[in-house]
């Protein structure tokens, strides 16, 4: 099995680089693809309250045999639940929910409501041992930096959307800049634009022998960039995990780089989608 390599984070936690995401999976799919992943070698697994399959993630982990301490386990606060009281309830429930003593890491999961009342609850819930390590998800870089300077402790993980077509470049130096380890989210930008047929990724995944799937997140581990792939088939988390053996040139990560258009799968910035978030129940 293909030892995974580690981004180290603030507080000196390791991080696997590579992880497995369920988003938008029934808590069937779940189950069954966590427990798949698993046996594939992935040690890191992602999922959050809005995903509704906690239970499930939970349900694979204990079927798994693999050591707790041997996993990385990170989900993420909703917005209904941003405060500091019920950001700690959140947290419990979660972990009830996976069965679980303690989360490796816990994000916010959308920079609305009240984020500064729940940062305070994800510190306490730090504190007591609860949570291994705390962070964000979809954070701009102001948002970023307006929770990092008044944190009491700091932002270890930012999870935005990165992918070819959203290098998140500016981010990437300014998160670098702060400590703060970027983890993708999306980096197959949802199979949109066409990515899995697109030719400079083609002609690079062809010179090495890979997919493009392979290149992709590749090029994510080569920049620092955590990744969290998804799939329901156990051929493609093979795929997916089999990324360890090959490096990219400088030309080739050129090459990529050329394909970046700020395409955005999700706009945060669109108040629509806010009116979506806060009147999205769970």
């Amino acid at each position: 099995m293909a030892e995974v390599p580690t981004a180290k984070l603030n507080n000196d936690k390791e991080m696997p680089m590579l992880g497995f995401g369920v988003f938008q999976m029934s808590n069937e799919e779940a189950e069954a693809s966590v427990q798949s992943a698993i046996e594939v070698g992935y040690r890191s697994i992602d999922t959050a309250t809005s995903y509704g399959n906690e239970e499930a993630v939970g349900r694979a982990i204990a079927k798994s045999g693999v050591p707790r301490e041997e996993l990385f386990i990170t989900s993420k606060l909703w917005i209904a639940d941003a405060g500091e009281e019920k950001a700690k309830e959140a947290v419990q429930r979660s972990l009830d929910k996976l069965g679980l003593d303690y989360l490796d890491l816990y994000l916010l999961h959308q920079p609305f409501g009240d984020v500064f009342g729940a940062w305070r609850g994800l510190e306490a819930m730090y504190d007591v041992g609860k949570l291994k390590a705390i962070g964000i998800s979809n954070f701009n870089t102001v948002q970023t930096y307006d929770l990092y300077y008044n944190a009491r402790i700091k932002p270890m993980v930012n999870q935005i959307e990165t992918h070819p077509f959203n290098q998140q470049t500016e981010a990437h130096k300014f998160l670098k800049e702060l400590g703060i380890v970027h983890e993708g989210w999306a980096p197959f930008a949802e199979g949109q634009h066409d990515i899995f047929s697109n030719e400079v990724l083609g002609e690079i995944a062809e010179k090495h022998g890979k997919t493009i799937g392979q290149v992709i997140l590749r090029w994510n581990v080569q920049r620092g960039i955590v990744a969290i792939p998804k799939s329901v088939k156990k051929e493609r988390m093979e795929e997916n995990f089999d990324v360890f053996d090959f490096e990219l040139t400088d030309d080739d990560m050129q090459g990529i780089a050329s394909l970046d258009q700020g395409f955005k799968t999700v706009d945060h910035n669109d108040p629509e989608f806010l009116k979506y978030l806060y009147g999205r129940t769970l």
